[in-house]
């Protein structure tokens, strides 16, 4: 001890203040660190009071994408050839003008009603039910409009951020956005009632349609499962790329702060 106390005493006058400045910087920094993660946490509690059950849900989706949908998706990739890829998913993104057409007027946005009217009579008729898209080789430009948009639109704030068995990553009020998007304005609605494959919504038929657009919609997300992979919590990860994809959505693409990259926006949720 003694030695140490002595070889403290030889040292310099000028490093001996170094040595001290240099500690006091580290404690301040130490100490700006711990309110950024404060006020971290603060902010995450504000935006995601249910994080441990949308974590719980989280795990259980990715379980069920690991055992189910991702081989599927894998499969569907591999084995279909990428023209009938490409007019199933022309098909499934045809069904869902008519819900973007309903929007579009809650909006009073009558120009883009007027053009995704004409985009879902065409591609229906011309585009074989939608397998192709005629539209808009005619220039008739693709929009996406749902009622959790429209909710925001009118001023209803966001609600608290929910992981929703199998959906994904949503929040209280695109949850509910959600409801009349599948009671209302779906055109799989439309299908009647089938001898031996059930009725309506309930029929194997309609639940056929349902699973080929999920894993549809899964195969298109491949690409996204190596970017996922490297986040050190791809919770947190997905839950913040969401808050942006959104903005971006009711912004219709120009929020007023920072913007998602179209990378992973791309790769995260598609067209």
């Amino acid at each position: 001890m003694s030695y140490q106390i002595g070889a403290i005493k030889t040292i310099p006058a000028n490093l001996r203040f170094l040595a001290g400045g240099v500690a006091v910087c580290i404690c301040l920094a130490l100490v700006g660190c711990g309110g950024k993660h404060a006020a971290s946490i603060e902010q995450n509690v504000n935006v995601d009071p249910l994080e441990k059950t949308n974590r719980a849900i989280h795990g259980f989706n990715n379980q069920v994408d690991k055992i189910l949908f991702k081989p599927t998706a894998q499969i569907y990739l591999v084995h279909l050839p990428q023209p009938l890829r490409t007019a199933i998913s022309n098909f499934f993104r045809n069904l869902a003008e008519p819900t973007t057409v309903l929007n579009d007027v809650l909006q009073g946005k009558g120009k883009q009603a007027v053009n995704d009217s004409a985009r879902f009579s065409i591609n229906t008729t011309l585009g074989v039910f939608g397998l192709f898209d005629i539209a808009s080789s005619l220039g008739l430009a693709h929009h996406k409009e749902d009622y959790g948009q429209t909710l925001a639109r009118w001023g209803i704030p966001d609600g608290p951020y929910l992981v929703l068995p199998i959906f994904g990553p949503s929040n209280l009020r695109d949850a509910v956005g959600k409801l009349p998007a599948l009671m209302l304005s779906d055109p799989l609605l439309l299908i009647g009632d089938e001898p031996y494959l059930g009725e309506g919504r309930y029929g194997l038929l309609h639940a056929g349609f349902r699973t080929l657009h999920a894993v549809d919609l899964r195969a298109q997300l491949l690409a996204a499962d190596p970017f996922l992979e490297i986040q050190l919590d791809p919770y947190v990860f997905v839950r913040e790329t969401y808050f942006q994809k959104r903005q971006l959505d009711v912004q219709d693409g120009s929020p007023p702060n920072e913007e998602l990259d179209d990378l992973t926006k791309s790769l995260l949720f598609g067209n």
